[in-house]
């Protein structure tokens, strides 16, 4: 929950002074202010595969836009060093950052009210993973969901894939965030941090906050061809997923062939009819209206008609953020401008923390 502002012009002054500066953090105050009110910080990641896809955008980033006007800090991270626990080809890899960072500066994350970084570029991330390693025990991490997916698939896995949720965990306490941003499969790793900010208090005294998930209320946006799985940049049906730069007859073919059923009424029952409501969920987020008032707007309609109300829905929502990103991606010095202070920014309050972690290890 977003901490209150102070309604007094003193306090009001030192918040704006402190939102435009970048060389402070934005919720920095007096001592005896900050023990009084904890500074409320955001951290969020999102790997670089690619233009995200319509699940992507409502389940996430369309809340990232939110909470960078609710918490007075808010760091959001393109985690490269997560990418590569699947091979990755360095010239896409360089483009799929890039790409990334248009997609979410294109979705409304303003470099202004939120840090926004590339992992890989502050150091601190991979040294603390390294410190709170060593806390972790394998069978902890052996249970996470993480690993138990993707190494069954390959009947094996890197040590990289092993301990990502620790990397994770170093994201999220380097920064000493108070809310992580997290679908429903993420709260076990999100424990992990919680646990491991508890075990390095214990051992060497108070340092981290945990860190409160914020649970998005959006449901998950599913495939379009088969409404069981989750909408994913990988499905090998093309048809399947929407992506924020298509255009409006290629949204408008991929929804007419969405997956729906024989009946022609519109109703919202994921268990039955699970085509027709992944295309109210998707109807209601788009439009920002409740799934009741897009089953109301539904009425008189057969599932034809209804494609034909959710694709203008989606297009009028995406159109602007797809023109946006193709003027973006023709400026790439801007996106690296914005990575390069972004990053500035963020190893300004991960330094010192970092410094404080190996006094108390004993490092120095």
């Amino acid at each position: 929950m977003a901490l209150p502002l102070r309604t007094n012009m003193k306090h009001l002054i030192r918040f704006i002074h402190n939102f435009k500066s970048p060389k402070r953090c934005l919720c920095a105050g007096t001592k005896a202010e900050t023990k009084a009110r904890p500074c409320s910080r955001v951290f969020s990641g999102i790997q670089p595969t690619g233009v995200p896809h319509l699940g992507n955008y409502l389940g996430a980033l369309e809340n990232w836009v939110a909470l960078q006007n609710q918490h007075p800090s808010v760091l959001y991270s393109i985690v490269d060093l997560h990418s590569i626990t699947q091979p990755q080809d360095p010239t896409r890899l360089r483009s799929n950052v890039m790409d990334m960072a248009a997609s979410l500066l294109a979705c409304g994350v303003d470099p202004e009210r939120a840090v926004l970084f590339q992992q890989s570029q502050v150091s601190e991330h991979a040294e603390l993973s390294w410190i709170l390693g060593c806390l972790t025990s394998m069978p902890r991490l052996r249970h996470l969901p993480q690993w138990k997916m993707k190494s069954k698939l390959k009947n094996e896995g890197s040590v990289g894939l092993y301990t990502y949720p620790v990397l994770q965990a170093a994201d999220i306490l380097l920064y000493k965030s108070t809310h992580v941003p997290v679908g429903e499969d993420q709260v076990q790793h999100l424990e992990l941090a919680q646990d491991l900010a508890r075990i390095f208090n214990n051992r060497y005294g108070d340092l981290f906050p945990e860190p409160r998930a914020l649970l998005s209320s959006t449901q998950k946006v599913k495939s379009l061809r088969d409404p069981s799985a989750k909408m994913s940049k990988s499905d090998p049906q093309t048809m399947a997923t929407i992506t924020i730069t298509d255009s409006a007859d290629d949204i408008a073919l991929k929804i007419r062939r969405a997956v729906t059923d024989f009946t022609s009424e519109v109703t919202f029952d994921p268990q039955t009819r699970p085509g027709v409501s992944n295309l109210v969920t998707i109807h209601a987020a788009v439009a920002q209206i409740t799934v009741e008032a897009a089953v109301q707007q539904a009425r008189g309609l057969d599932t034809g008609g209804y494609k034909k109300l959710v694709s203008d829905a989606v297009v009028q929502r995406l159109t602007p953020i797809g023109q946006e990103l193709q003027r973006l991606r023709s400026d790439p010095a801007h996106l690296q401008e914005v990575l390069l202070q972004g990053t500035r920014r963020a190893r300004e309050l991960a330094a010192p923390v970092l410094r404080e972690v190996q006094q108390r290890v004993g490092f120095c």
